[in-house]
């Protein structure tokens, strides 16, 4: 056996051994995207982080250590439903997520919000005003934008779809090249499904 056959085998030995002794807390594996890698993490409660290579996936790894525990683990197999749910969201062929989800990594009105973003429809935007009309603080429109800064789930939870009130799509955690990326292929995907399609979508 190879020395890279070996070291896979002692590497999935090692994740076996962790999930039956309950030794993983974090579970995570990395895929490849149209706007390029983007890691998932999860905890037995659900997926808890969706992040994009600018943010450095060592680092996010780093943050999962300290905020959610310190065991956290490269387990591919977990993720398998979510990694296929997020090859057909980006195949055009995936409206919606229907995995669990773990919150703990936001908290308060910004967890509120996040909530809120989950009933804007595929293929349509809101402005941060509007989404924070619909919420326990109208008002709060900059902490709208603070939470959409700050999802731990983006795409998942959309908050791609968030614009500004002057119709420009703004900022994103992943970067303006990937938001207009989510953007456009949610408006081209949106174009040719029928409206029997459109009226089953879940937000």
């Amino acid at each position: 056996m190879s020395d890279k056959a070996t070291l896979a085998a002692l590497n999935n030995q090692l994740r076996a051994t962790a999930e039956q002794q309950h030794l993983l807390d974090v579970a995570y594996r990395s895929i490849d995207t149209p706007i390029g890698q983007v890691l998932l993490a999860a905890t037995d409660a659900g997926l808890v982080r969706v992040a994009f290579a600018i943010e450095g996936l060592e680092g996010v790894l780093q943050q999962l250590a300290d905020q959610v525990s310190p065991r956290v683990l490269m387990a591919p197999r977990r993720l398998d439903t979510a990694a296929s749910q997020m090859d057909r969201y980006f195949a055009g062929d995936g409206a919606t997520f229907d995995i669990p989800l773990d919150w703990q990594l936001s908290a308060g009105y910004r967890r509120e919000a996040l909530h809120q973003l989950q009933q804007i429809g595929y293929g349509t935007t809101q402005s941060y005003a509007q989404v924070a009309a619909a919420t326990s603080s109208p008002r709060a429109v900059r902490a709208v934008g603070t939470a959409c800064a700050t999802n731990p789930l983006p795409i998942v939870v959309p908050c791609h779809r968030v614009t500004r009130a002057d119709g420009t799509r703004g900022n994103y955690r992943g970067g303006i090249a990937a938001k207009n990326f989510l953007l456009d292929l949610e408006s081209s995907a949106a174009l040719w499904r029928s409206p029997t399609q459109q009226d089953r979508l879940i937000r």
